[in-house]
């Protein structure tokens, strides 16, 4: 039996942690709250901020751990290179753990290596955001340097835009105060999930990205599927490989975001880590047939070795939807919830999540991790997927109460 530390104690890590401790081992937590979903599922736990590295560092040390690992978490991802250079462990370097959180390293990465980039500046000021998007002549995005979720994103077009979010977007950028500017890309967007091996990059899941009215900087649904009659897949694969094999990511799973524009597809971020709200632990599993997580254990033990990823053909009718719930009209206070004995009885609808409860009020969304829920749903072919669609679409309802409207 070894141990494993898992980091944080969140939500969307505890198939993880469900799976090591299938393996045989032992599994430990680190998370602030005593109630995290994984401390309740570990076999010990350190109640402190992953960012605490001298508790973290001494809590590792003190119970001999032989692997650090987490999912689904952007800014995990540093502290884990960190951990494990400093322990001896496998785990990514810290040069590749910044590029994969540092959007500015990622167009840096870009321009060096040859791929397709919108046009960009590092700004420290709202002077430097201005100027840009003067020079620019056109709107652009500003984004946090190395924030998730979407927090402190926003689509600015003036002056006063600028200058009335500048201060947010700054306020989420964790390790160097300066903020990424970039031109927006008005095209579809796609996300591509994979996991990395010493000699490849497989691609498992790509999605078509739909995105809330009210924010399009926040997606209300990632369709997934192995093939596409109107975008050229094979080309996404290509260029997304291109930034895998040459980042210095020896083993590990990768989510990035891409935006279609004039037939090219440029890179919007990427991450070495899974896609959050279940889409590594559940909808990549699905559509590739392949327990990734058992091989993500196995590496981080040092057990670092080549697979075939390749998906099969008897997968390659498999479809799934991530799909986020809407607030209805402008928000309130929510009288009845309908249609959950439909999701929790459809067989194609895998898993759901609410936010919420009666009583509860909602609202718009302001970024990822506010949305009020979703569920996930998997099927043999797309056709039976948007069948499946089309039934929670008529059968879920969220009903306010109307007089109490905010």
């Amino acid at each position: 039996m070894k141990t494993v530390l898992v980091l944080p104690g969140s939500y969307w890590q505890l198939e993880l942690v469900c799976r090591i401790r299938e393996t045989g081992n032992r599994v430990l937590v680190v998370d602030p709250h005593t109630d995290a979903p994984c401390v309740v599922a570990s076999d010990g736990n350190l109640v402190a901020d992953i960012f605490d590295s001298e508790r973290v560092t001494e809590y590792a040390r003190a119970n001999k751990i032989d692997a650090v690992m987490s999912d689904q978490c952007d800014i995990a991802m540093p502290v884990i290179a960190a951990l494990g250079e400093k322990l001896g462990l496998h785990a990514l370097s810290r040069e590749t753990a910044k590029l994969f959180t540092s959007k500015f390293m990622m167009r840096e990465f870009c321009r060096e290596h040859g791929l397709k980039f919108p046009e960009y500046r590092l700004c420290r000021t709202l002077r430097d955001v201005t100027d840009f998007l003067h020079e620019l002549g056109r709107p652009i995005i500003i984004k946090p340097l190395d924030s998730n979720a979407s927090h402190g994103v926003f689509r600015v077009s003036s002056d006063s835009e600028a200058s009335a979010h500048f201060e947010e977007t700054m306020s989420f950028s964790r390790y160097d105060k300066c903020i990424v500017a970039e031109r927006f890309i008005e095209g579809t967007e796609f996300t591509v999930d994979g996991v990395k091996t010493p000699s490849a990059h497989y691609t498992l899941a790509i999605s078509e990205k739909e995105h809330y009215r009210h924010n399009i900087n926040i997606a209300n649904q990632l369709l997934f599927s192995h093939y596409s009659n109107t975008y050229d897949y094979e080309a996404l694969k290509r260029a997304n490989d291109a930034f895998i094999m040459q980042s210095g990511l020896v083993f590990g799973f990768t989510h990035s975001e891409y935006k279609y524009e004039d037939g090219d597809f440029y890179l919007i971020e990427t991450a070495a880590r899974g896609g959050g709200n279940m889409i590594s632990s559940l909808i990549t599993q699905y559509l590739s047939g392949y327990d990734t997580y058992k091989y993500l254990i196995d590496c981080s033990l040092g057990n670092i070795h080549d697979e075939d990823f390749s998906v099969r053909d008897s997968f390659r009718e498999r479809a799934a939807v991530l799909k986020f719930f809407g607030t209805p009209g402008n928000g309130g206070i929510v009288r009845n919830i309908r249609g959950l004995d439909f999701l929790e009885g459809e067989p194609d609808v895998k898993h759901f999540m609410l936010n919420f409860k009666a009583g509860d009020v909602i609202g718009e969304c302001v970024s990822d991790s506010a949305r009020i829920g979703f569920y996930v749903a998997c099927s043999e072919s797309m056709e039976k997927l948007k069948d499946v669609i089309r039934k929670v679409d008529a059968n879920f309802r969220i009903e306010l109460e109307e007089e109490k409207q905010i």
